[in-house]
């Protein structure tokens, strides 16, 4: 199990894999990936991964665990398959890897979606199906992870959206009421809240919230099924009025508080240095996922997210020993200076060569 999650986390291919790791054959490899792993228990390695990396202190100095942020990484494909698709901002064909990563480093879901789809239809997935003992509840994210729609299923799901948020000039502020006025800001407003139209179709709106949190449909259904603004589509159109509702009062606070905007950006940047970390460590193949089955691309996306985490938590563990060695003898530990440290090193991982799986050590 330990040489197919390296060979497959580190994108190998069992041939190369054999070659690298004494006594190991690629058909055993092999193997062991078609016939003993899955999703499922790939995600519950990442999961005992996470709680276990939940025990240090370290951690806590970077972050609550309350917080998660949201950002997708294209991956490389062959064209000829049903998710690949043409990545213009990217460039060339491939699928998105979409990571929920927690305000203290650690990966806490992964998913793989077409290059073509608005990323926050995928957001709350992860924060709903993660079963780790970090639970954040407010979730951050660029421009991709809002959405009217969005903000009104995360709002009734009791989670807080929080996205870094570019060209203002597009959204729309509403008013409680046409006869409230406001002092300086007045000019940002535009329009009405239609409390009516929500007041008619709450029940409906907690009845999908409710069926959600229940685990009866993902909540990724549920916003593509609402991505579609039609007249005659009046839940839309509920969800719609109180996302614009719960969004106007989330840019205000943007507007007016310095530190959450700094929250918010330090969160976002903790994504970005994940997808540097888990592209780097999956540095065989040249990058490119080579199946063209969707479950295999999958299951390839959470080797990577596990052997990441990995990487993260044998990080943390050296970190710690270090700083408690540095203590022992006299030296003072600035909490300051213990925040600005980050799990992403990769000087000391040596990637090429011979490996030795010794298990009595």
């Amino acid at each position: 199990y330990l040489a197919t999650t390296f060979c497959y986390g580190c994108n190998l291919g069992p041939a190369q894999a054999a070659r690298s790791l004494k006594d190991f054959d690629r058909r055993q490899v092999s193997y062991v990936h078609q016939r003993h792993i899955d999703l499922d228990k790939l995600q519950a390695s990442i999961t005992a991964i996470i709680n276990a990396y939940n025990r240090f202190d370290l951690p806590k100095y970077w972050g609550s665990g309350d917080h998660a942020s949201v950002d997708g990484t294209k991956w490389d494909m062959y064209e000829n398959n049903l998710l690949a698709e043409y990545h213009i901002r990217y460039g060339g064909y491939g699928g998105i890897g979409y990571y929920h990563v927690s305000d203290t480093y650690i990966a806490l879901f992964s998913h793989f979606i077409p290059c073509g789809v608005w990323e926050a239809v995928y957001i709350l997935d992860g924060l709903l199906h993660n079963q780790s003992e970090i639970q954040p509840d407010t979730v951050h994210g660029d421009t991709q992870a809002q959405s009217a729609t969005v903000f009104a299923l995360a709002y009734l799901l009791g989670i807080t959206l929080m996205p870094r948020i570019r060209n203002w000039k597009d959204l729309t502020f509403y008013r409680p009421d046409r006869s409230v006025r406001y002092t300086n800001v007045d000019s940002l407003f535009t329009d009405t809240v239609n409390w009516a139209l929500i007041e008619t179709h709450l029940p409906d709106m907690l009845r999908v919230a409710l069926s959600v949190k229940a685990g009866k449909i993902n909540a990724s259904t549920v916003l593509r099924k609402l991505g579609t603004n039609s007249t005659k589509n009046k839940l839309y159109q509920a969800f719609h009025v109180l996302g614009c509702a719960i969004r106007t009062g989330f840019l205000l606070q943007y507007l007016d508080n310095a530190q959450l905007r700094a929250t918010i950006h330090a969160a976002t940047n903790k994504s970005e240095s994940f997808n540097h970390f888990v592209q780097w460590l999956s540095f065989g193949g040249e990058g490119v996922i080579t199946s063209n089955n969707r479950e295999e691309q999958r299951k390839i996306i959470r080797y990577t997210h596990l052997v990441a985490n990995c990487m993260i938590f044998y990080n943390v563990v050296e970190i710690s020993r270090i700083l408690q060695e540095l203590g022992q003898e006299g030296y003072p530990i600035d909490p300051a200076a213990v925040a600005a440290l980050s799990p992403y090193w990769t000087q000391h991982i040596n990637r090429f060569g011979m490996y030795d799986l010794n298990l009595n050590r």
